[in-house]
This record gives structure tokens, sequence and C-alpha cells, in this order.
């Protein structure tokens, strides 16, 4: 950190104010040796935890260049390991929670962004989301949304980007952290009062996590992959009824009651090499042939949401 960053900063943080042309030498002094170092980092988050407002033009030069400490101060780039994880996490988390939606933007556009993060560092993200959500306060909200029992439209737009960042288990791939979370919310919010798009967001992730609905020695025909949806949009429909369904729809399958559930589970912990994944076939425990009923049927029957999320499964089966 140069001599004259650090004087700037140490301005800047007296007056509690950063103004157009302090900020235009904070990028130029910060980028003026092509990376942002760990002192200059340090000195950047200073300066935002005494600010009082935070404009776009802050908000814009915190995110872009705490990533880029985080992401290209050290060999290998676009990665963020678990020293990085911990000094991250040191320099927002003072009291248990994130403080200002710059801050959570920051982590977010950096679990997007990393080729691989740590999983501490996306599963605190996402604890920091449901910790908001069971609240009703934090970053994501704003002044006319403090309850606690409804997810927002902010929330659901982070959430959707965490999960299926490119960071962590793989492209796109959502980990039994993930999924477990998000019945979680389900469960723990009024249907009603949910933001329009956190059904899907749910559908999205928990399917991704199960992999899709797929079948070994049989498929299903296109009139019963409409009778199994027809079904699961009675009122009456329960997990048990779909898979006594199932098995009614698909009696060549020759395999026991449990079936449904067992390709319905998934494997827990990274999928890295999913040509191997493919050949070896599914390795189905106990607990992941139980993992979906525990799950749809915790309150003891199954909502709307989760009908929702076995016709999808239904609906992607091959035919």
């Amino acid at each position: 950190m140069t001599i004259q960053f650090a004087d700037l900063a140490r301005r800047v943080r007296e007056d509690g104010v950063v103004a157009s042309d302090e900020l235009l030498s904070l990028r130029q002094q910060g980028w003026g040796d092509g990376i942002i170092t760990q002192e200059e980092a340090e000195a950047i988050f200073a300066i935002n935890n005494v600010l009082d407002q935070r404009d776009d033009a802050w908000s814009d030069f915190f995110v872009e260049a705490i990533g880029e400490f985080v992401l290209n101060g050290t060999k290998p780039r676009r990665q963020c390991n678990a020293e990085e994880t911990e000094w991250l996490i040191a320099q927002i988390d003072h009291d248990g929670v994130i403080e200002s939606f710059v801050e959570l933007e920051a982590l977010v556009r950096i679990v997007e962004r990393a080729e691989n993060v740590t999983d501490r560092l996306k599963n605190y993200l996402l604890e920091q989301i449901e910790r908001e959500v069971m609240t009703g306060t934090g970053p994501a909200r704003n002044g006319g949304e403090l309850s606690d029992t409804h997810i927002s439209p902010a929330e659901c737009k982070i959430l959707r980007r965490v999960i299926f960042a490119s960071g962590g288990f793989g492209p796109a791939a959502v980990s039994r952290f993930d999924a477990e979370m998000l019945f979680r919310l389900k469960d723990a919010t009024l249907a009603d009062a949910n933001a329009p798009e956190w059904a899907d967001l749910f559908v999205d992730g928990v399917a991704n996590y199960l992999g899709g609905f797929t079948i070994d020695n049989a498929q299903l025909s296109h009139d019963r992959k409409l009778e199994l949806v027809e079904f699961l949009e009675k009122p009456s429909a329960g997990l048990e009824g779909f898979v006594a369904k199932m098995i009614e729809t698909a009696p060549k399958l020759g395999r026991n009651i449990n079936w449904a559930v067992e390709h319905l589970g998934g494997k827990d912990g990274p999928q890295n090499d999913y040509g191997a994944d493919a050949s070896a076939g599914d390795i189905v425990t106990e607990d992941e042939n139980n993992w979906l009923q525990k799950m749809a049927q915790g309150d003891g029957k199954l909502d709307d949401i989760e009908r929702k999320l076995l016709k999808r499964l239904v609906e992607d089966s091959p035919v």
C-alpha cells in the first residue's frame, strides 16, 4: 500500500464521507500497480465501516476491489481458499451478521466469479440469508419488509445467485446443504406472503440436487407421465400415494416400494467427476433413500410447492 493511498484512506475515515474526487484517487492509487493488496483491502473495509451513506459509485468500487483482492491477489487466480475465506469473514462478521448490503453483494459476486470457493464461505453466505428471512432484518431487507414470515424478491434473487453459482460443488450444482435450507425456508414462511419467484427457486434448487427423476430399467410413456402429473394435482395426493401410483403406472420396473424415494435421493458432497458418477451408477444409502420422504413429510402432508416439485421430477423423467 502506497503512502498516498494510506493517507487518503485515513482522511476519508476521519470525514466519514467519500467525495467523488477521493473515490477516483482511491481507484487510481489502488490499481496503480495492477493489484489490490491485503493492506489496501483492509483499508477499504475500514472506510466502509464508518460510512453512513454508501452510494452506487462507492458500492461498485468496494465490490470490485474486494473481489479483485480475494480472487486475484494470490495464485492460483479465481480461487478463494480457506485462508482467504477466514480473512473475508473476519472483515465482515463483527457480531455474527453482515451489516451492509454492499458487503453482502461483495460476497455474492466472489462466489459467482470464482472457479472455486470453500464450502464454509458459500454456507456462511446462505446462513446469513436464512437468518435474515427468519428474523425479518438484514441487508437485503428494506423498511417495508421487516416481517419474518416471508421471503422477499431480493432474497430470492440472492439465493438463486449463490445456490447456482460456479464456485462450490460444481457449475450450477446444488448441495444437500442448499436443498435442506430451501426446505427449512419453505416450512418457516407463509406461502401466500412469499415472493412470486420463490416457488420456482425452490423447485429448481431441490430438483437440481436430486439430479432429475431418472429411471434405470424402464421409461415412462407420455400417457403415464400425464397420469402421474394429474394425480399430483389432486389436493389429496401425498408422497405415499405418489409412490403407490408410480408402482401402478410403471409395473415393469420390478423394484420395491422404495423405488421412487430411492430415485428421488441424491449424493451428498462434491460432484466433481460426473463421468465416473454416471458410469458407476447410483449407490443409494438408506439415508439417501429416506431424505426426500423426511423433508417432504415434515409437516405430515404435501403442500402445493412440494407437489410442484414432484411434478417437475416426473416431467423431467425420460420418455
